[in-house]
Parts: structure tokens; C-alpha cells; sequence
């Protein structure tokens, strides 16, 4: 009798699971506002596509491919590091910046400068950063956002632990990571999203769909219906938004986040981009990628969708476009000169913060090391 009840009740737990997922639904067409040729898509609502909110996150994206295109060519004269491009994801970055409040903590990736500069990280600061000095990651403005992190899908974590902290300390602050489709198919995306769910937090997980892992394409990266149908064993919300369309980007944005605000736990966002550049400036996609397909994937591309929606409504002419461009070169052009001055760092800042005292086993190291720099010095 008590094995033919055990059996019941398993199957009862069984079936009630089973309606529980039954009821769990992601849409795989992405929530989309605007076409590519900037005209309206069905009836989005009135505060999405508000004219003030608009302008913003166009000034923002044409701000941040202005300083993209000059970091890049800071990398193509020597004067700049390895630097991972954003362009034609500029309205992903953005979208989610503009959705934060200041006592948020963004947890970056490398390719979301978008964000970290409406977050009041300076150009100059990523400047360094890239440049291979460290000090480029103390903002001098949101202090709490955590510095970029280049280990794929790491992030995550950290910003799942954040969120858990939030949660412990009663604070109405919201974590957000922001990662790569490739970084869904990491270890720390499934256990970070997991522990998520369990401890009901406030996190809300951007995935930039590029469709690019370097040179493996999404459709060998899982074999789910979409990205965000991986929030579902989760136990999170899971949507999906043209990652092309910034209204629609921030829209989608806000609300996860206001969500997890109020208490109403973590979601996954797949935002649908392309990435029109290389992987990095250390990478040559033309190895991997059939053109015609790239020359397609521009057409797509944010910024002038939104200005295509901005110009038809009459908020924007070629006289707003001409003045944009030249106080966003200016800007650039003043951040460049302070990156190019600031002064290199001793050799000893590598060893500076890893000890209170050097220990034995690394002496040789520091000497060695001041050494080179004495001699470079002489040489220089």
C-alpha cells in the first residue's frame, strides 16, 4: 500500500510539473517597434517611443560608434591595445544603459562600452583600460559597476552575487550582466542563472546574439528553439527583442529591470544583433563569414533606424546630424589626447597590490623586473 501511494504521489508531482512547463511560453518572434527602414511596427505604447526618450538613445549610439570607429583606429596605428568593436550593436548597450538608475550595478562584458559610457564611464577611462593599464577601471563615476571582464560568461556570477546582496540587504538595487551568445554555453552562465531562480534575486541577464562566438556561429551553439528558452529550467522569465531596434531594446530593458526592482525575481533577455566588425581587432572575420550575408546584416543595423524613425517624424534633420558629428569628434578627440598623456605606471604597480609584504618567491621577479625597466629607460 505505502509503494502504491509513493508511486501516486510521484506521478501526481510528475503531471504537475509537467503543466507547469506546459504554461511556461517564449515567444520566438523578438518584440520589435520600429522596421529597418525606421517605420512603426504594430502599436507600441506611447512611452516607448516617446520623442525626448528617442533622441537620447540616438545621441547616445552615435556617440558610442563615434568613439568605437576611433578606438579602433587608435588599435590600427599602435596606439591602443587589443579593443573589441560594438558596431551595429550599439542599441543593445544603450538601451540597457538607459534603463539602469544610478544605484544599479552593471556587471560588462568587453563589448559593452554603450553602456559603460551612459553609466558615466569616461572615454578616456576606457581608453587606458584597453591601452593595457588597469587604472582605466576605476570609474570615477559609478563606482559600484564592476570592471569589464574578459573571461567569457564570468561575469554572471559576480553579478548574481550582487544581486543576492541587494536582496540580503533590502536594497531596491538591480544587478545586470551583459554577455555574448557564446557565453551561454558556458558552466557559470547555467549555475549563476540557476542560483538566480533558486534565490528569486534581482538580476536581469542581457545576451548580445550577435550570432558570432568568434568565428562559431549561434546555430552550432545550442540546440534550444532560442537563447532565451534556456531561462526555463531556470525558473526565470525568458524574452526575446530585436537587439537592432533600441526602442524595443529599452522598452524591454525597463522592464525586466523595474521587474526585479519590485520583487518580481531575475529574467533573460536574447537581444537579436549582428556583429558587422571582427570579433576584436586581434580577429579577421572574412576567414569565417560570407559578405553578402554581413552586407545584409548592415541593413539592419540601429542607428539608422532610429534616425530613419527620428527624420520621418520630423525630429531630426541633416543640420542635427552635422552638429552631432562634430561634438562627438570633438569629445573623442579630447579623450584621445588625455589617454595619450597619461603618464605609464611604475613597474612596480604589478606587484604593489598583490602582497601587504613581497613574499621570498618573487623577489627575483621584482628585480628582474625593475631591471628591464631601468634599462628600457636608458634605452628609450
Amino acid at each position: 500500500m505505502k509503494s502504491a501511494n509513493r508511486r501516486l504521489k510521484s506521478r501526481m508531482m510528475l503531471e504537475a510539473e509537467n503543466a507547469m512547463v506546459a504554461d511556461v511560453s517564449i515567444p520566438i518572434d523578438p518584440l520589435r517597434f520600429l522596421a529597418p527602414d525606421g517605420a512603426l511596427c504594430g502599436a507600441p505604447p506611447a512611452e516607448a517611443i516617446a520623442p525626448e526618450l528617442a533622441l537620447r538613445l540616438y545621441h547616445a549610439m552615435a556617440r558610442t560608434r563615434a568613439y568605437d570607429s576611433k578606438a579602433v583606429a587608435l588599435q590600427r596605428t599602435g596606439k591602443l591595445g587589443t579593443f573589441a568593436s560594438a558596431l551595429g550593436q550599439e542599441a543593445i548597450g544603450v538601451g540597457v544603459g538607459a534603463a539602469m538608475r544610478e544605484e544599479d550595478v552593471l556587471a560588462p562584458s568587453y563589448r559593452d562600452h554603450g553602456a559603460q559610457l551612459l553609466r558615466g564611464m569616461s572615454m578616456t577611462e576606457n581608453l587606458v583600460y584597453w591601452g593595457g593599464d588597469e587604472r582605466g577601471s576605476d570609474y570615477a563615476v559609478p563606482r559600484r559597476d564592476f570592471p569589464i571582464c574578459v573571461p567569457v560568461g564570468t561575469q554572471i556570477a559576480h553579478a548574481v552575487g550582487a544581486a543576492y546582496a541587494f536582496k540580503l540587504r533590502g536594497e531596491a538595487s538591480v544587478a545586470v550582466a551583459i554577455i555574448g551568445d557564446g557565453g551561454t554555453s558556458t558552466g557559470d552562465f547555467y549555475s549563476a542563472l540557476n542560483m538566480a531562480g533558486v534565490f528569486d534575486v534581482p538580476l536581469v541577464v542581457v545576451v548580445n546574439n550577435n550570432q558570432w562566438a568568434i568565428s562559431t556561429p549561434c546555430s552550432l551553439e545550442t540546440a534550444a528553439p532560442t537563447i532565451a528558452h534556456k531561462a526555463i529550467a531556470a525558473g526565470v522569465a525568458g524574452l526575446r527583442v530585436d537587439g537592432n531596434d533600441a526602442l524595443a531594446m529599452h522598452h524591454v530593458a525597463n522592464r525586466a529591470i523595474e521587474t526585479a526592482r519590485s520583487g518580481g525575481g531575475a529574467t533573460l533577455i536574447e537581444a537579436l544583433s549582428y556583429r558587422l566588425g571582427d570579433h576584436t581587432t586581434a580577429d579577421d572575420a572574412t576567414r569565417y563569414r560570407d559578405p553578402d550575408v554581413v552586407r545584409r546584416a548592415a541593413t539592419q543595423e540601429p542607428i539608422a533606424r532610429l534616425r530613419n524613425y527620428l527624420t520621418k517624424r520630423g525630429l531630426w534633420n541633416e543640420e542635427d546630424e552635422a552638429r552631432l558629428g562634430r561634438e562627438n569628434a570633438e569629445e573623442v578627440e579630447r579623450a584621445v589626447e588625455a589617454y595619450l598623456a597619461t603618464p605609464p605606471q611604475s613597474f612596480a604597480a604589478m606587484f604593489d597590490h598583490l602582497f601587504a609584504q613581497l613574499p621570498p618567491s618573487m623577489r627575483d621577479q621584482y628585480e628582474e623586473a625593475r631591471r628591464f625597466a631601468s634599462d628600457g629607460a636608458r634605452h628609450g
